[in-house]
């Protein structure tokens, strides 16, 4: 009996672990987004830092670099809730196991989780606002 009551609740706890890991899939979307930008900002620093520098590519190697910048910070955010998130896993886990209350170190991690990818999703946003403003620019708008 005492077998099937603690198979029942792993299975439980299982089941309150589907939607953190389902959130981490979510999270390494958006951090393959983040890469992808971050590649392209670079290939783009390589090929203007290879020709002679004029002004306006010492000027657009200073906003690419201010570009790199923020999507570093988005992506150390986001790999922060990452991590944060399978804590969360882990901790439910180990309470299930060692048979504690951690509702409340859940919900502390899981709020922590939730900031950084705020934090992440706010600097990405700082960063595609960066590219607008530089596109009015370079547009004569």
């Amino acid at each position: 009996m005492a077998q099937e009551s603690s198979l029942t609740e792993i299975a439980h706890v299982i089941q309150l672990a589907v939607a953190p890991v389902f959130l981490i899939s979510g999270v390494a979307a958006l951090l393959t987004v983040l890469t992808n930008r971050l590649a392209r900002i670079i290939d783009r620093a390589r090929v203007l830092d290879s020709g002679s520098l004029t002004e306006e590519a010492r000027t657009e190697l200073a906003i690419l670099s201010q570009r790199a910048r923020n999507i570093n910070r988005s992506i150390a955010l986001a790999t922060t809730s990452a991590l944060l998130i399978a804590t969360v896993v882990v901790v439910l886990f180990l309470g299930a196991f060692l048979k504690l209350n951690v509702a409340r170190a859940v919900g502390f991690i899981f709020v922590a989780a939730m900031i950084a990818l705020i934090g992440g999703l706010l600097t990405f946003l700082q960063e595609v606002r960066l590219v607008m403003r530089t596109m009015r620019l370079h547009s004569g708008q």
